[in-house]
């Protein structure tokens, strides 16, 4: 049984306050494939790029056990092209340049030899195309999780709403959990966005960790303080990528097995944020990972007691 990833594979061209990173590789399926791919080694990606796509690329993956099969390379077309510019704080900026090339008229196919899916993981994307997916699965995975943004709520929210409504599991960061809702305490957002279809709601707060939302319960992940910040570009895909990477490992899809996912699923963006790109992550071992995740513990480990 297999995790299926659905997202763009692109170009990214990056500039912060620490440094320019000129045109690099980028895009969500590839940040969540390569964040997942520590923990699953049956990964099968649905994606397109160009003629300029670089082959290299997609044999690094293919060594790290990515099956990529459902990757669509169009060879007379360019790969979709993002350039933005991030202030001082590191959590806003500005996009420079969007070019949606292969993208714009992408229709996913799911290979036959995808159809043992069990769980799937749709990246910010075209909710029709997100929905294209879903629909050609002849049986149901156990657990789809999906990650999208505020400009799908503000240009296609009818298909976002659709798409929604057949999820478990829902990744948004908190403007766009307000946006999407109507409300501005993340409490009530949670309720109402959960009323639309997906048990569990995950609200991304940055630097500010992760809040999880599941029936009544809610549980809280931190950020890991970090001494420098390079780029945050991808950050929210390979927090998904971990997340995700976990669920599958373990075939555990239980709230408390998720609390796990979350700070997995910190602990590799705490990486990705460190160098451009998917630099960081190609560097990572194992133990790399394991310390992460222990310094994570110990930053909300504590003993009390009541007196």
């Amino acid at each position: 049984m297999s995790l299926v990833v659905v997202g763009s594979m692109a170009f990214d061209d990056i500039e912060t306050p620490f440094g320019k990173s000129d045109k690099i590789v980028g895009g969500a399926a590839t940040y969540i494939a390569w964040s997942a791919s520590n923990f699953s080694h049956d990964i099968k990606q649905i994606s397109v790029v160009g003629g300029d796509f670089p082959q290299t690329e997609l044999d690094e993956l293919h060594g790290r056990g990515v099956d990529l099969s459902g990757v669509q390379v169009k060879k007379d077309q360019k790969s979709f092209y993002w350039s933005g510019k991030y202030h001082m704080d590191m959590n806003t900026r500005d996009t420079l340049d969007t070019q949606l090339n292969v993208l714009a008229d992408f229709n996913p196919v799911v290979p036959e030899s995808y159809q043992d899916c069990e769980f799937l993981m749709l990246g910010n994307l075209v909710p029709a195309v997100q929905m294209s997916v879903i629909r050609q699965l002849k049986q149901r995975p156990r657990l789809i999780v999906m990650d999208t943004m505020n400009f799908w709520m503000q240009t296609a929210l009818g298909d976002l709403e659709a798409v929604i409504g057949q999820v478990d599991v829902l990744l948004v960061n908190d403007s766009e959990a307000r946006e999407l809702s109507g409300q501005f305490s993340l409490v009530k957002a949670a309720r109402t966005i959960m009323k639309m279809g997906p048990k569990y709601l995950i609200i991304k707060k940055g630097e500010h960790g992760a809040l999880l939302f599941h029936e009544e319960r809610v549980f809280f992940a931190p950020a890991l303080p970090l001494e420098e910040v390079f780029d945050p570009t991808g950050a929210g895909d390979t927090f998904a990528g971990g997340f995700i990477g976990h669920i599958a490992r373990t075939r555990d899809i239980s709230y408390d097995n998720m609390k796990t996912a979350i700070i997995v699923g910190s602990a590799m963006a705490s990486f990705t944020v460190e160098k451009f790109g998917t630099q960081r992550l190609r560097e990572i071992t194992k133990e790399d990972i394991d310390e992460r995740i222990q310094e994570f513990v110990q930053l909300v480990n504590f003993d009390i007691t009541l007196i």
